[in-house]
């Protein structure tokens, strides 16, 4: 399950998507979350991780931190669900690769089988590559290439545009159209607005949440696409070397 931001307006942390979350757990066995907090600055990661704690403990759940792991490959790989909390994409990546986690999470959601859920950083991480990610890039990373869970790319918090602002600087629509006229073949790009989310379970994927997306596709009109609709075709995109 991918989250567009885990704090929507006047509800607290994750609230809105409880329910979705509570089904999503419980569907697949999960008791205890391995919480990644990476995405926050090391110094800010325990606070990170007692947050979630606290939240989850009262839905029932147990929460595992792996910046409390002393092997945090041992951690994942014993993992019944792992959760990749929101913050700087650039600082979550550069851990994870710097950490070798990239392929051992890649191997346990996809090989393994055990439930994932990524909120903001956390969802763009799960994705082909961060290019569309709307951080910046306060550390330098190894690649772009991201945990690859998807073939396609997602743009959390996506904001449409206000034709009331005066505001004169590009929009995100047209950063995501610079990045699909670059040369050769680039991955689609879902734009999930507060408050929605992607549900992926096996070869399949729907949008959920709250409010319509934005699918952009290579060559292709921008599109609107409503809550509930089927998206498995994404699935399908395989990126051209």
């Amino acid at each position: 399950m991918l989250l567009s931001c885990s704090v929507l307006h006047g509800s607290g942390y994750l609230e809105y998507a409880q329910e979705y979350i509570n089904e999503f757990f419980l569907k697949n066995g999960v008791k205890q979350v391995l919480f990644v907090p990476y995405a926050a600055v090391a110094k800010e990661q325990k606070e990170y991780t007692d947050k979630v704690r606290k939240e989850l403990n009262k839905w029932g759940y147990q929460v595992k931190g792996l910046n409390e792991a002393e092997d945090p490959v041992e951690a994942i790989n014993n993992a019944q669900c792992i959760f990749i909390g929101g913050g700087n994409t650039f600082v979550l990546l550069n851990s994870l690769q710097e950490k070798n986690l990239v392929e051992v999470i890649r191997k346990r959601v996809m090989e393994d089988g055990i439930p994932y859920m990524g909120s903001s950083a956390g969802t763009n991480v799960a994705t082909v590559s961060i290019n569309t990610t709307n951080d910046m890039p306060i550390v330098h990373t190894k690649s772009f290439d991201a945990i690859g869970l998807l073939p396609f790319n997602i743009n959390p918090h996506y904001v449409d545009v206000d034709l009331k602002s005066k505001h004169m600087g590009e929009t995100r629509e047209t950063r995501i159209a610079e990045y699909h006229k670059l040369s050769g073949e680039q991955p689609p790009v879902l734009g999930l607005r507060e408050g929605s989310f992607l549900h992926v379970r096996g070869d399949m994927a729907t949008l959920g949440g709250l409010l319509p997306a934005r699918l952009f596709v290579q060559g292709k009109e921008t599109e609107e696409v409503s809550t509930g609709t089927d998206l498995s075709f994404l699935l399908k995109h395989a990126k051209s070397n």
